[in-house]
């Protein structure tokens, strides 16, 4: 009787493979990729300069063609994309502006919170006595509405980038927090974790070889929902005038300076609220898209 041979075992797709293959990351990562490359580009990608005040065409509509002198007196042509606000300013520009605050703040406030809420974790995880304390101080933030803490916190310092980076990081590290803590809490049961210990491994090369690995899959997935929670509550709080100086454009106060108007000149709100909506979008799609390939529980065959 001949003898079988043993059949190989089945090999799980290269991460690079499976990313390429989820549909939600090819989307999401396009439309993010898209407005970060817009972001970047955008002094060449800008008509005008979006402080540029032009009282004799306010409120132009889209497409509007305007004839103006350059620097050598001679007159030249200008296409207004999406038409001007009402101060005469290229609404095109100012979008294109906008996506650099919109993505600095969603991105900043993703690092923050993951840093912050990852060593909060990892205390209150292993920490047994500081544990119960930790989590009814972020059970007390997490109660408070987000869109109310920023406020108040903003009310405090002085407006700005830093003020508003700051208050939407505090209302977004309780949920990091609370991730990182189950992680530790699942981890800290396992076998290899209490053999490790019987050993005497100390807690510092415990945490490096065998929790933070655990944790860089999930607080992924998390920082990209963050960085689309951040960028929408920046612009709610622009848009209330609380948030980024008006001279800054943002699309949140780019939207603000044109609801005045907003049933005559529907434009001055529609193109920076495409933007924004596409953007949040975007990386909502692209969390989706990691979470299915990074967690197993969740990966589905496209």
């Amino acid at each position: 009787m001949a003898a079988t041979e043993a059949l190989p075992a089945p090999t799980r797709p290269s991460l690079v493979r499976q990313l390429s293959r989820n549909l939600s990351v090819i989307i999401g990562g396009t439309i993010v990729a898209v407005m970060v490359l817009m972001a970047i580009t955008a002094p060449y990608l800008g008509t005008r300069d979006p402080a540029e005040i032009n009282p004799s065409y306010r409120n132009k509509t889209p497409g509007y063609t305007a004839t103006i002198r350059d620097d050598e007196g001679k007159k030249v042509p200008v296409v207004y994309r999406f038409g001007t606000d009402s101060l005469g300013r290229d609404i095109y520009s100012r979008v294109i502006y906008g996506a650099r605050i919109s993505l600095i703040v969603g991105l900043a406030v993703a690092l923050i919170s993951i840093s912050i809420g990852l060593v909060i974790g990892l205390i209150a995880g292993y920490i047994r006595w500081l544990d119960g304390l930790i989590m009814r101080f972020m059970d007390g933030l997490m109660a408070i509405p987000a869109i109310l803490l920023a406020i108040g916190l903003i009310s405090v310092f002085r407006a700005g980038l830093l003020a508003v980076v700051v208050a939407i990081v505090v209302p977004e590290v309780p949920r990091v927090v609370r991730l990182v803590r189950s992680i530790v809490l699942s981890i800290r049961e396992e076998p290899y974790v209490e053999s490790a210990l019987t050993v005497g491994t100390p807690m510092p090369q415990l945490i490096i070889r065998h929790v933070l690995p655990n944790t860089v899959a999930p607080l992924i997935v998390q920082g990209t929902f963050i960085c689309a929670a951040a960028i929408l509550l920046e612009a709610i709080l622009s848009f209330l005038g609380i948030g980024i100086p008006p001279e800054i454009p943002t699309w949140g106060n780019i939207m603000a300076e044109g609801r005045t108007f907003f049933r005559v000149f529907p434009h001055n709100i529609m193109f920076p609220g495409v933007f924004l909506a596409l953007t949040v979008l975007g990386v909502n799609i692209l969390g989706d898209g990691l979470r299915d390939v990074l967690d197993p529980k969740m990966e589905r065959r496209l």
